[in-house]
């Protein structure tokens, strides 16, 4: 891959990370013309997050794997999916959309361990714990081959995760430190989600929830 480019850009409200899959509606004549081009020229497209008012500096590159639907007014349904890292370091607007400058980042060089692998199979077995999936679907939908790289991003691109920190996530250089926030984090948030079922399940059946919580027996 070289180590950078002049890419068209697309400012989003989601985080997409690399290896994860990404449908889009397009919509908007200026993106119906930048993926027009994108699909004619086999290129990517980077997507950045924009909250409204401020768009961040580091995205991920998507690759459009297929075309879903077209409609009769140029309107399409496209599946992506997130490829390599970037920073923005010049922006150019002299198409009706946005392109940037940007350099490609990757991951440092880590020698794998027994501790990664045991903390990439617990991080995807608590993702799919969280949002209810089978791991046949997963496997499925990526593949039968994890490697820890893979599992970190999508790990990182759970549900569960605000866009914040799927954000930190993204711009983190360390395969070993995002799986280990990954996991530590999706821990927190599954045991909040039990206790909050559980908590439902009392108050809907007019049990005492307030034995729930620690000091109000």
């Amino acid at each position: 891959m070289q180590s950078t480019a002049r890419i068209p850009l697309f400012p989003l409200g989601v985080v997409l990370l690399p290896e994860v899959l990404l449908p889009l509606h397009i919509f908007e004549e200026r993106y119906k013309t930048m993926i027009g081009e994108c699909l004619d020229q086999d290129h990517e497209f980077g997507v950045v997050h924009y909250n409204g008012s401020q768009m961040q500096s580091k995205g991920c590159t998507a690759r459009i794997l297929r075309v879903l639907k077209q409609y009769p007014d140029g309107r399409m349904d496209i599946l992506t999916k997130g490829e390599s890292r970037f920073e923005i370091e010049d922006l150019h607007e002299e198409k009706p959309f946005l392109e940037g400058s940007v350099a490609f980042f990757d991951d440092v060089e880590e020698p794998s361990s027994d501790q990664m692998e045991s903390l990439a199979k617990e991080g995807l077995d608590l993702m799919m714990q969280f949002e209810e999936i089978d791991g046949r679907r997963l496997s499925e939908e990526i593949g039968e081959q994890i490697g820890l790289k893979q599992a970190s991003y999508l790990i990182a691109s759970s549900e569960g995760f605000t866009i914040e920190e799927k954000q930190g996530f993204l711009e983190m250089t360390s395969t070993r430190d995002r799986l280990d926030k990954g996991v530590r984090s999706l821990r927190k948030i599954l045991e909040r989600a039990r206790l909050t079922r559980e908590i439902k399940k009392i108050v809907g059946g007019n049990g005492d929830a307030a034995k729930l919580v620690t000091g109000l027996e």
